[in-house]
């Protein structure tokens, strides 16, 4: 099954069901059909083939929906960025992508303006919410010849909306997600259709989804768990209401209550800030069924009182990976306090184990890496098949975390292989940060680690040994480093030292770092 048929059979069974909450309106499924419809027949005219990338910069919105399927109708591989990109990001992930075209919002034209003369792979670049104009200028003035552009609006009001042509297959690439690898450089996940309907039926049957659940959506849709809300909840012909209001949490709260969700999902810092910056303990929301977890570690005692804070809606913890599409398994809440801190049992259609390095299953209770199989595992990783190489092998999928089994078959995570943070559920590499601290003169020596976080989950913390006599402060660090890293990426901690700790090789021991960061 495609990715783009869950739309078209909920469309035919439910045309004028609301299908998605955005800016206090609704917009049915046989809406977004019709302008998905329109999208790909947009892209089918300009000349996209099967199998070539389009890449959308934008919002979770009616624009992301309808565009996200019609990319997919249109035969195209979505590449969804996230929209905390800076300039270097987006011209990295356009060209690395080879991305045909770009849809993106006009409030963030000002990113292809250092940048849009390079994006040389681009036929056109799509503008919505405003008039693409000064895209064209931006170009210019950096001395390029602009990508042609158009109008989103535009395009609905111009194209049919009969269904494109295109016919592609279960096996295509539906999708390049691409996420922080251990060394700086992005790594694009690359995900099939079958990968992703396969893993969406799996939840969709755990979570008991039907048609009558209607999902809080925080999580951006560029974000494979943000992904995931999307389409199961378009598989069963549910509804989804857009808030991206988080910064305030208390209007979300407000929002859930008078559009009277049944579910809200969020990563450990999501619960956090409402346990902590909301007044969620004032609120009471009667058709809320279940809420649920993922996107990193989140504390035991974290979990108990997300769990009490929501009652009698139950929690779902849940572990997954983008290379899986993203679920590998989950914690039924009847199980929540016998198992507290385990990460659960296989999600249906997929084979969970520890193993050792050669994808021998080790013994209940021993420790090894969780690996996995299923019809969810990703393709691999685009133009890396070295890193492929490294995480799928013997048949497998190694996630790089460590962990072990107890006697009833319930999973736990003892640590992590690589050097990897979750920051707000984002992979945040701690090379890519070092990398940008040591271009900065007055830095000889720098070890980036994640400290634990009530908020953020895990924080980026940077110690820094600086050249004799610099007089360099974090604040001026810190102004260096925002035009090149993602906010979620940057230090919240910074700490000067004459020194870091080393092996006899020369090697810094960021494990004593992290050690003696525990015990403060």
């Amino acid at each position: 099954m495609l990715v783009h048929s869950f739309l078209e059979q909920t469309s035919r069974t439910f045309p004028d069901k609301e299908a998605v909450w955005y800016q206090d309106r609704w917009m049915t499924y046989g809406e977004i059909e019709t302008e998905a419809n329109r999208v790909g027949q947009f892209l089918a005219a300009k000349g996209l083939r099967r199998g070539e990338r389009v890449a959308i910069v934008m919002e979770n919105s009616f624009t992301f929906v309808t565009t996200y399927f019609g990319i997919l109708k249109a035969g195209g591989v979505v590449v969804g960025l996230n929209t905390e990109v800076t300039s270097e990001d987006l011209e990295y992930l356009v060209i690395n992508s080879e991305a045909r075209f770009l849809f993106i919002n006009h409030n963030r034209l000002r990113l292809l303006k250092p940048v849009q003369a390079k994006l040389t792979t681009l036929l056109g670049i799509v503008v919505s919410g405003g008039a693409p104009d000064s895209a064209a200028s931006a170009a210019a003035d950096a001395g390029g010849k602009p990508a042609e552009l158009f109008s989103y609006e535009s395009i609905i009001e111009q194209y049919p909306a009969e269904r494109p042509l295109a016919r592609p297959i279960d096996i295509d690439l539906a999708e390049i997600v691409y996420t922080s690898g251990s060394t700086g450089v992005p790594k694009g996940v690359m995900l099939s259709h079958l990968n992703l309907t396969s893993n969406m039926r799996s939840i969709a049957e755990y979570l008991h989804l039907s048609p009558e659940d209607r999902i809080m959506v925080v999580l951006p849709f560029t974000y494979i768990y943000g992904k995931s809300l999307l389409l199961t909840h378009v598989l069963v012909g549910a509804s989804m209401v857009i808030d991206n209001r988080f910064v305030y949490p208390n209007k979300v709260l407000e929002t859930m209550k008078a559009t009277e969700v049944t579910g809200f999902a969020g990563v450990p810092s999501t619960f956090s800030i409402l346990l902590n910056r909301s007044s969620l303990r004032d609120y009471e929301f009667p058709a809320l069924r279940y809420v649920t977890q993922a996107g990193g570690h989140m504390a035991p005692s974290l979990q108990k009182e997300v769990s009490e804070a929501f009652h009698p809606a139950v929690l779902y913890v849940m572990y997954g990976a983008t290379e899986a599409a993203p679920r590998l398994s989950y914690l039924e809440p009847s199980m929540l306090m016998p198992k507290l801190g385990s990460i659960g049992t296989p999600v249906p259609n997929v084979d969970l184990f520890v193993a050792d390095e050669k994808g021998r299953p080790l013994p209940t209770g021993e420790e090894g890496e969780i690996v996995a199989r299923g019809s969810n595992i990703m393709q691999g990783y685009w133009k890396d098949p070295e890193g492929t190489r490294e995480v799928l092998k013997h048949g497998l999928y190694f996630t790089g975390d460590l962990g072990k089994q107890d006697e009833d078959g319930y999973f736990f995570i003892v640590g992590r292989k690589k050097d990897i943070l979750k920051v707000k559920g984002f992979r945040v590499s701690a090379k890519e940060i070092e990398e940008k601290l040591l271009e900065i003169d007055d830095i000889i020596e720098t070890a980036v680690i994640g400290v634990p976080d009530p908020v953020l989950g895990e924080a980026v913390k940077a110690f820094v040994v600086t050249r004799d006599g610099s007089e360099i402060t974090d604040k001026e660090i810190l102004a260096y480093l925002k035009p090149h890293l993602s906010t979620y990426k940057l230090p919240k901690f910074i700490e000067f030292r004459d020194s870091l700790p080393k092996n006899k090789s020369g090697k810094i021991m960021k494990t004593e770092l992290s050690a003696a960061e525990a015990k403060e």
